[in-house]
């Protein structure tokens, strides 16, 4: 028994190509079965979910990108760019508050 190098799926011992994802199977490169956990299918695509999660829980996002930067880096730049943008859209919304508070404030003195 061995698993794909490059999915993680079961395939047979001696299979040249992966039937479930298509990838070159080197004769001997094979994760062959010892007990062990096979790989995880690392696929990293930096969807558009992984970016609107980090901007609508920008620490969530934060967390992502720390824990995600070596294994997935393309999802990880994305958590984090969706934390980063949300920070940044807050920041300029608390100092417009402020802005617009001082100002309403000083045309009734």
């Amino acid at each position: 028994m061995a698993f794909c190098k490059n999915c993680g799926s079961q395939i047979n011992d001696g299979t040249m190509i992966c039937p479930k994802c298509g990838a070159s199977q080197n004769s001997g490169a094979n994760y062959n079965y010892s007990g062990g956990m096979p790989p995880r299918n690392s696929y990293d695509n930096g969807g558009f979910g992984w970016g609107l999660l980090g901007f609508c829980i920008p620490l969530v996002g934060l967390i992502l990108f720390l824990v995600w930067k070596d294994e997935k880096p393309v999802t990880a730049k994305t958590a984090g760019m969706g934390a980063l943008i949300s920070v940044c859209i807050g920041v300029v919304f608390y100092i417009l508050a402020i802005v617009v508070g001082v100002g309403t404030s000083m045309m009734y003195y």
